[in-house]
């Protein structure tokens, strides 16, 4: 019987056509993942050869004063990319992954972007989870929109539930038939990843795997509760695509906007402003309580000789860091609510299995929001050790021939948080049981009428 009803599905219209169209639109999501990855590859590549060539050759012209090479070069972070984000590229196409600081103010430097194509922003990246999550839903509907609908439609319900001896489990055969094509689909898109993207088959990628097929079958166990009910195959179909539309574009729209309004960032532009201001202002005040208010910065540094001369790069640099210390409240006002966003559409999502799934797919990939604000973070640590490095170089001096420029290394930032698997799929299976509960009971109470 298996063996008839697969045959029957398979010979339905626009089946294989189905089954090609997301095969097809996976095999193109993984060349585009292929070609993100190459690209920030490339861009760490470039970048650290661009820093030796621009290190030496700022230490062959500055030759006397190190302070003055200092306020040009600057120094290279990379946001390590995982062979996942070829699947999720999420913010990564956004955020830079490379922050190439100076040791001057640093609040203005974090949040420098790549120049990009906003029409290309706007269109996105048909990455593996677009593909999963729009279009997996989709072909999901079109094949089970009229299991038992078109039965009834055709009057062939009828004779089955008089020729089955179990409708329940006959239904469960023609869903079970469904999963499993769609189900090859997926695992053979995955399985091709890890070869065309080099993913390690590691906790992260199972977690991911595993994300993805509840997902699916989240959207199986929709399919179910909705023609469980046995309405006409017009009226499925439009439910289907209705919760599609909420699910996938309204809700995270409205979520979205929620979060924006309810967590408004003004600080992004006040941290700028203070920032300059702080510095600049500077110039026009006396040294001493510039100097002062640096000292209790950095007590490390008091007892280090004050040049005698109109100018000097203690001064300068002392301007510059209390431009950073007078703007750090609302730079830490605007690190809080960027992470109060990511922290109520988590939650949020717990309630709504597309958004929650997406939201998981980027964490695991290390391409979302909360990765990009640990690589900032990370970057704030790596100018304050630059700072300490160089400021003592400055502020004694140190002849620029003693030090090895050609040999600094750009360095990489290794997100090491890790996501809990229960916590990554306790949401889709509790939507996925209520919704299977509750068409296996309209299913049954239909049944009983035959």
């Amino acid at each position: 019987m298996l063996t008839l009803a697969l045959k029957q599905f398979l010979r339905t219209g626009g089946v294989r056509a189905g089954l090609a169209f997301l095969l097809v639109a996976g095999l193109v999501s993984l060349l585009i993942g292929r070609q993100f990855l190459d690209r920030q590859a490339r861009a760490v590549t470039e970048t650290a050869q661009f820093q030796r060539e621009d290190f030496v050759r700022h230490a062959q012209y500055q030759k006397d004063e190190i302070g003055l090479l200092l306020y040009y070069v600057r120094f290279a972070l990379v946001n390590q990319t995982r062979a996942l984000a070829g699947l999720a590229i999420g913010q990564r196409d956004v955020n830079p992954s490379v922050q190439r600081v100076t040791i001057r103010t640093l609040e203005a430097q974090k949040y420098d972007a790549d120049l990009t194509n906003p029409a290309n922003l706007l269109l996105g990246n048909l990455d593996f989870s677009f593909v999963l999550l729009y279009l997996f839903p989709l072909v999901i509907i079109a094949f089970c929109y009229n299991l038992i609908s078109g039965e009834k439609e055709r009057g062939t319900w009828r004779l089955v539930a008089v020729q089955s001896r179990n409708l329940t489990r006959f239904v469960g055969l023609l869903f079970g038939i469904r999963i499993g094509l769609i189900m090859s689909i997926l695992l053979i898109l995955l399985g091709l990843a890890v070869w065309v993207l080099g993913i390690p088959l590691d906790s992260a990628f199972l977690a991911f795997a595993s994300v993805s097929v509840g997902y699916v079958l989240v959207w199986f166990g929709l399919c179910f509760w909705v023609v469980s009910g046995q309405k006409s195959s017009a009226n499925n179909a439009l439910l289907l695509l209705t919760f599609w539309l909420a699910g996938l574009l309204i809700l995270p729209a409205l979520v979205n906007a929620w979060v924006v309004a309810a967590y408004p960032v003004p600080e992004a532009v006040a941290t700028t402003l203070t920032q300059r201001k702080g510095y600049h202002e500077k110039w026009d005040l006396p040294t001493e309580p510039t100097l002062t208010k640096f000292y209790a910065h950095y007590p490390q540094f008091r007892d280090l000789p004050l040049p005698n001369t109109k100018f000097n790069w203690t001064w300068y640099y002392a301007m510059q860091q209390l431009g950073d210390d007078e703007s750090a409240p609302q730079a830490r006002n605007l690190r809080q609510k960027l992470q109060r966003r990511a922290d109520v559409s988590e939650r949020i999502g717990w309630f709504v299995p597309t958004l929650h799934a997406q939201l998981q797919l980027t964490e695991l990939a290390q391409s979302g929001l909360r990765n990009q604000l640990r690589f900032l973070d990370e970057t704030t640590r790596f100018h304050e050790r630059k700072r300490l490095y160089y400021y003592q170089k400055i502020f004694t001096n140190a002849p620029v021939s003693g030090e090895n420029w050609a040999g600094i290394p750009v360095e990489t930032f290794t997100d090491q948080q890790s996501t809990s698997g229960w916590l990554t799929l306790a949401p889709l299976l509790g939507f996925l049981g209520l919704v299977v509960g509750l068409g296996y009971r309209r299913l049954q109470r239909t049944i009983h009428e035959y």
